[in-house]
């Protein structure tokens, strides 16, 4: 692309040498390179060697004005924008695997938890939208910074330029038209009008900042999954022949969230390279980024794809287990109600403060009764044969009905997908069918 360019702009570049170098792009001597390497102790150089040995016509103008940095970060900006296009698909996917789950389940009644202590009741499919709206919003911060993306472009040593004007006798314009040219070559719109020898190390933490945000996301949705599979609630996937511990058969492992968890905490503690690297960068630039770089940028991608895979396998296999769940609303209902009871004795004539003694006094019964004799909630019994509350007997199914508990939970489901979910999605409409690879 430097050489194209270059050559459309009036340097001494022939179409032999460009053709000559176009048809050795993947014609790449890798045993040569490291040979080169070990004596020049330069990675880029090693491999500008090797090229101009593929390419004999070619080595006077390969890496024409440029310095090493011209390849290895605009590569790395290549790269990282190609991995943004690899990962957004697959988040789009996790998020409508979870969309059709949320749907499905908009309206059954769950126990919902604050500090993990019981609260009041939610829907199953709302609190899936809890889990939705964070990916919803890595999905909007991953698709931002690819766009955001800035080539480093044509910039020299220091970032002056110096060289490429030099080579076109000081014309400015045409410098600057190189520099659109090869951003445009690599397919960006822009590039970075300030930099040093390298691209601003503050743009990697940026992208890593997304990613360890999306780890955040996934960790809390998979201990949210384990905490319900510990309930009974809730299993991700569990197939016929898998073993659960090798000690003890009935176990059944939420081992895919644990993954997940497990390599979401590594995701999220990337960040700390670049926040540092991009801290002591001196001057134009110094060395120390390289080494670090090459590890952290390709370990997030590699691990939020690993994360994604196995986080879409378990939204396409959730299994709920209705009868546990309505078990635990019955244990948790009757103290939830009795706000209601009281409302309803008091429209049936009663006396708003009578009532509410009667209700704790039968209230701290029915409590010990779970707490310290292990048995079962009684306290609609305890109401039901309480003559006091003979005015609303008839009323209690009623009462009890937990559908009445999760407020307006099922169409904040349908709005939320409708206005925020759907529309979102849109773009990666034509590879939603895929499914999840999973790792062993």
């Amino acid at each position: 692309w430097l050489a194209e360019a270059e050559q459309t702009l009036g340097l001494p570049i022939t179409d032999e040498q460009i053709q000559e170098m176009r048809s050795n792009l993947d014609n790449i001597d890798f045993k040569m390179a490291a040979e080169e390497e070990k004596q020049l102790r330069h990675d880029v150089m090693a491999h500008v060697h090797t090229f101009g040995h593929c390419c004999p016509k070619a080595p006077a103008i390969i890496h024409l004005g440029a310095t090493s940095c011209y390849v290895g970060d605009n590569t790395d900006l290549i790269i990282l924008r190609n991995a943004f296009d690899l990962l957004l698909p697959k988040l789009a996917r996790v998020i409508s695997r979870l969309a059709d789950f949320a749907k499905e389940r908009a309206d059954l009644p769950t126990l919902g938890f604050t500090h993990f202590q019981p609260a009041q009741l939610t829907t199953v499919g709302k609190r899936c939208c809890l889990w939705i709206q964070d990916l919803c919003m890595d999905l909007q911060n991953l698709k931002r910074v690819r766009d955001d993306l800035r080539f480093r472009g044509v910039k020299g040593t220091t970032g002056t330029q110096a060289s490429f004007l030099q080579l076109f006798e000081g014309d400015d314009r045409k410098v600057e038209q190189l520099d659109k040219m090869v951003t445009e070559k690599a397919g960006f719109k822009r590039a970075f009008i300030i930099t040093g020898q390298t691209y601003t190390r503050k743009l990697d933490i940026e992208v890593l900042s997304v990613l360890a945000s999306l780890g955040a996301s996934v960790h809390k949705i998979c201990t949210d999954i384990r905490l319900l599979a510990n309930l009974k609630e809730m299993e991700e996937p569990f197939e016929k022949q898998q073993i659960g511990s090798s000690a003890m058969p009935y176990k059944r492992n939420p081992m895919r969230s644990e993954r997940c968890c497990s390599l979401a905490r590594h995701l999220m503690t990337l960040i700390m390279d670049p926040l540092q690297t991009a801290s002591v960068q001196w001057f134009e630039r110094t060395l120390d980024d390289s080494a670090n770089r090459r590890i952290c940028l390709a370990e997030a991608f590699l691990t939020a794809d690993t994360i994604l895979n196995t986080l879409q396998n378990i939204s396409e296999g959730l299994v709920v287990y209705p009868k546990v769940i309505e078990r635990r609303i019955r244990q948790e209902l009757p103290f939830m109600a009795t706000e209601n009871i009281i409302m309803a004795m008091v429209k049936a004539g009663g006396n708003r403060q009578d009532c509410h003694e009667k209700i704790r006094v039968l209230s701290q019964q029915a409590a010990a009764v779970v707490k310290q004799e292990g048995g079962d909630n009684d306290l609609i019994e305890r109401i039901q044969a309480d003559a006091y509350f003979s005015p609303i007997h008839s009323q209690l199914d009623h009462l009890l009905d937990p559908s009445s508990f999760t407020g307006r939970a099922s169409q904040q489901v349908q709005r939320f997908l409708e206005e925020e979910v759907y529309p979102l999605l849109k773009p990666y409409e034509s590879v939603m069918k895929v499914k999840a690879e999973l790792c062993l």
